[in-house]
């Protein structure tokens, strides 16, 4: 019998994903440990094993949404004999969803419950797919100019334009066209699709996109965030650092960075203000005794913040160590879901790209989120003498429906006398 590929859990709060592209052709015989599609959720990009030796017959496309549990695939164990495929998986329909879609997938998902179109001008690239379901349009009927004559996303567009052109209407059809209801006021009714222009490049918004702008905006909406500033004299921990370094790497194997620095500072504070490592649920604030440390780490697909769980429990080495591990898998999209989840605080380091002051957005639900900046020499007065020193302006957003001013500028206190004094991390003090 047949064994199903069957989606599997992905994870807190992720309940479906799109076929990115399958590694292996339909009718190939696999092994139990190669990749077979990778599947791209609205929290990370993941490749699915076989789990099991067979002929692959494809049964989802590459550009379709499934769902945890949805069968995309059978492996036929007739020792590379291809199986016939399932008469159910070749003509019956998907089935209905039996949940909700999550709101940033509806358009993609629409692509799997609707009806099968004609054949038309050759196969469909995804983006042509999803242009094509989002406009509810016949492909067979639209001018192709690509390749052996397939559809391209150009043609698709040319085709949007050209009927979004006004047209007037015959008086009897505008006298039998019902009145329309008033938009919700609700919901903002939607500004009509507007012609491409030219110099224009319209780009479907990916599911990692739409999540970074979904959360964003919840952040914005739910959450009383403040920010409150302070700088740091770097001039301690740059001269530890360059005086260590190199023992350092020789001793761990890893380079000794800022952000080590940063996440010993940041977790000492946490434990003086559990309030900033808390979050809200429903009617309670829960604190939390460990710190799971978010690092912002920017991808060609956008802002990620994979976790380094159990931060407080790490060395100096062990925290740059998983850094780095976190910090290449997010740049070649393996991240899994466990390392995105259950973070309890939030690091971003805006200077690397040359930001000299921000106001860094929450992580829901995290209530606290630390925005580190360029390190830029400044004229300070110290011991009543103006000398130049290299210094850093600190951001911490915080949810005031927890924190208080008062913790909040006490938490950067705690972490601004640490980093001046790095003795301290070290003897923890």
């Amino acid at each position: 019998m047949p064994y199903e590929v069957r989606i599997p859990n992905l994870g807190e709060s992720v309940t479906e994903g799109v076929i990115v592209r399958w590694a292996k052709q339909d009718g190939e015989l696999v092994g139990p440990d190669d990749v077979l599609l990778e599947l791209e959720t609205d929290k990370a990009s993941t490749e699915l094993p076989a789990g099991y030796a067979g002929v692959l017959r494809i049964l989802k496309q590459q550009g379709e949404t499934v769902a945890v549990g949805d069968v995309v695939a059978l492996l036929d164990d007739a020792a590379g004999r291809p199986a016939a495929r399932p008469a159910a998986a070749v003509t019956a329909p998907p089935p209905p969803a039996v949940a909700e879609p999550h709101p940033d997938a509806t358009s993609a998902r629409s692509a799997t419950s609707s009806p099968t179109r004609p054949a038309g001008p050759g196969p469909l690239s995804p983006a042509v797919r999803r242009l094509v379901t989002e406009h509810d349009l016949d492909p067979a009927v639209i001018p192709a100019s690509g390749k052996g004559g397939r559809l391209t996303k150009e043609d698709i567009l040319t085709h949007l334009a050209r009927a979004s052109a006004p047209k007037a209407p015959p008086a009897r059809a505008l006298a039998a066209v019902p009145a329309q209801p008033a938009p919700s006021r609700l919901q903002p009714a939607q500004a009509p699709a507007l012609p491409q222009v030219d110099g224009e490049e319209r780009v479907p918004m990916g599911r990692i996109r739409k999540r970074i702008a979904e959360r964003l905006v919840q952040a914005q909406r739910t959450a009383a965030i403040l920010t409150t500033f302070n700088e740091i004299d770097m001039s301690g921990v740059l001269a530890l650092r360059a005086q260590h370094k190199d023992r350092f790497r020789e001793t761990h194997g890893i380079g000794l960075g800022f952000m080590s620095f940063f996440a010993r500072a940041c977790i000492a504070a946490l434990r003086q203000i559990p309030a900033i490592n808390a979050e809200i649920r429903g009617d309670e604030i829960v604190y939390k005794h460990f710190v799971h440390l978010g690092v912002a780490v920017g991808t060609p697909q956008g802002l990620v913040v994979p976790v380094v769980h159990h931060a407080d429990r790490l060395s100096f080495a062990e925290i740059e160590r998983e850094i780095e591990r976190l910090a290449g898998l997010a740049r070649t999209g393996k991240l899994t879901i466990d390392d995105l989840s259950r973070g309890t605080f939030t690091i971003s380091n805006g200077g690397v790209y040359g930001s000299l002051l921000s106001t860094p957005i929450l992580n829901p639900p995290q209530c606290g989120i630390l925005g580190m900046h360029k390190i830029e020499k400044r004229p300070v007065v110290v011991a009543d003498e103006i000398v130049v020193r290299p210094m850093m302006y600190v951001a911490l957003s915080y949810d005031h429906r927890i924190v208080d001013g008062e913790q909040a500028v006490t938490f950067l206190v705690r972490v601004k006398e640490r980093l001046e004094d790095p003795a301290r991390l070290l003897l923890e003090i």
